[in-house]
């Protein structure tokens, strides 16, 4: 049993630091879901509007893209309402950094064919 431990020893002390400290990092990186999570909850903490659905979703050399749905203004009936298209960045720790209206549309509107 001591030559497996000292196996393992000699094989941990072959880690660089640096190759440690990457791992540690990605460790603590948030897991996709969560990254949608907390980009819905800090969307509308500073819009004031609640997030319906996130359309797209993508991971980017500076961290994360989406892009979200809100309602903007309830009208009835109900496909009425005015919906928007929000562009939301992200920080590789889920932070958000940005975000822009890309769109504005009717609820039960769908896009035209641009051709």
């Amino acid at each position: 049993m001591s030559n497996t431990k000292n196996t393992s020893d000699s094989q941990n002390s072959r880690n660089s630091p640096k190759k440690q400290e990457e791992e540690a990092a990605a460790d603590s990186r948030p897991s996709p879901m969560q990254v949608l999570r907390d980009a819905r909850i800090q969307l509308a903490e500073l819009t004031g509007m609640a997030a319906e659905t996130v359309s797209s979703f993508e991971q980017t050399e500076d961290g994360w893209s989406l892009e979200v749905e809100v309602l903007e203004l309830a009208r009835v009936p109900d496909t009425m309402s005015l919906m928007a298209s929000y562009q939301v960045d992200l920080d590789p720790d889920g932070q958000l950094t940005g975000y822009r209206r890309l769109r504005r549309y009717e609820r039960g509107r769908a896009d035209p064919n641009r051709r």
